[in-house]
């Protein structure tokens, strides 16, 4: 089969280099001209499948297939074809991708290689596409689009690149590079094809694609400017066509100058300083100094009635006062000590006739224990004692706690 294949392929080939300049004349002209060329040449051509006939009363035309060659070949500026069918290759990859995990499974090292070889074909196809859709928009921005002559047209060919650009991100966003991970699995062959080269080469894509898209907005807003001069530039020349005795009024003699007319620089230019002026270095130091100056020679002296004697002594200590509450706190942490056994703070606040609110008392007891260190809390065990709320799920409701030792 290999063998076979091998022959057809140098034999379509050759046909293509011996008759260049047929192919070469029906590619440039759109169609081939049977009369200017040998009938019996251009019948092996058809039946290669070099030409083709669209309809009967049709003339002959180049396939789709070698008019691509030409173009990527010859870097064609006039190609404004681009292929934005993304999904159809994301299914490719996978159902190849696929029969290639089941010939392997089945232990069909033949087949599996196949498999393999195809779907490496079609993945380096579809990045090599992609890439040169991405040249052929670079082409049109960079030549902005100088294949047409009106701005009309370049307007629409920037259009037309923009949907083109859209359908290609649309498409890539098909690619979801968990399912293909999935589909790879732990096949070394399948993550280094799928995942790593395929997920590089599309993330740098999209960028340039974005970066193409941001040009052509660009571009379009340019045209668009452009097209609003022309028209106006069209519309008076349509209105001194159709009033050939229209002279402009002399707006100077005008007590009110329109806007339109009142819009030229001036001509002398804001006065600004010439840092660069050698001779005026000595003008500008002495500016400066004197803006920078604060003299207090003519300011009034302040005279005192009487001198105010200021003497310097040591800094007296004062110490700050605990906090009660804190300070009945310590006391309840010390009982649970010397008692050894687990005591309730509220029981603990009725025992002993505090005078403390029981919600600010449980405050300052949680508190006091997540206060301490590390190494004194590990000697100590503080339980929460409530319920959940029967309105709001999540919420516990605290009516006490207890303290005992670790």
């Amino acid at each position: 089969m290999s063998n076979n294949l091998h022959q057809a392929g140098v034999k379509l080939l050759k046909q293509l280099s011996r008759h260049s300049d047929v192919v070469m004349d029906a590619y440039l002209a759109g169609s081939v001209n049977e009369q200017t060329h040998d009938a019996a040449v251009i019948e092996k051509l058809r039946k290669s499948g070099i030409l083709w006939r669209p309809e009967p009363d049709e003339e002959l035309r180049l396939k789709r297939s070698v008019r691509a060659l030409l173009e990527e070949a010859l870097s064609d500026e006039r190609n404004r074809q681009i292929d934005a069918n993304v999904g159809s290759a994301f299914s490719t990859i996978k159902t190849l991708a696929d029969h290639y995990k089941e010939a392997r499974h089945n232990i069909d090292y033949g087949a599996a290689e196949a498999y393999l070889a195809d779907l490496n074909e079609h993945v380096y196809s579809f990045t090599d596409s992609l890439r040169y859709s991405i040249r052929v928009l670079w082409g049109r921005i960079n030549n902005e689009f100088g294949y047409v002559g009106s701005i009309s047209a370049k307007i629409r060919e920037n259009e037309l690149a923009q949907s083109q650009v859209s359908e290609l991100l649309n498409g890539l966003e098909m690619f979801q590079f968990s399912e293909l991970s999935d589909t790879a699995g732990d096949i070394r062959e399948l993550r280094r094809l799928l995942v790593t080269n395929l997920q590089e080469t599309l993330s740098q894509c999209i960028q340039e694609i974005s970066a193409v898209q941001g040009r052509l907005l660009e571009l379009l807003g340019r045209f668009r400017q452009i097209q609003g001069r022309t028209r106006l530039l069209k519309g008076f020349l349509l209105h001194t066509d159709l009033h050939p005795d229209y002279q402009p009024d002399d707006h100077v003699a005008h007590k009110f100058v329109p806007k339109l007319f009142n819009c030229a620089e001036a001509i002398i230019k804001p006065a600004s300083v010439d840092v660069n002026n050698a001779s005026h270095e000595l003008i500008l130091l002495d500016t400066v100094a004197r803006i920078k100056t604060i003299s207090r020679d003519l300011l009034p002296a302040k005279v005192r009635e009487h001198d105010v004697s200021m003497t310097m002594t040591a800094v007296e200590d004062f110490d700050i006062p605990d906090n009660p509450l804190k300070l009945a706190v310590d006391e309840y942490f010390c009982a649970v000590i010397d008692s050894g056994v687990r005591q309730s703070a509220l029981e603990y606040l009725e025992e002993h006739k505090l005078h403390w609110a029981s919600e600010n008392w449980l405050y300052q007891v949680i508190g006091g224990y997540e206060g301490l260190p590390d190494e004194h809390k590990a000697y100590f065990e503080l339980e929460p004692i409530g319920h959940p709320d029967p309105v709001y799920n999540g919420n516990f409701m605290i009516h006490d706690v207890e303290l005992w030792l670790a």
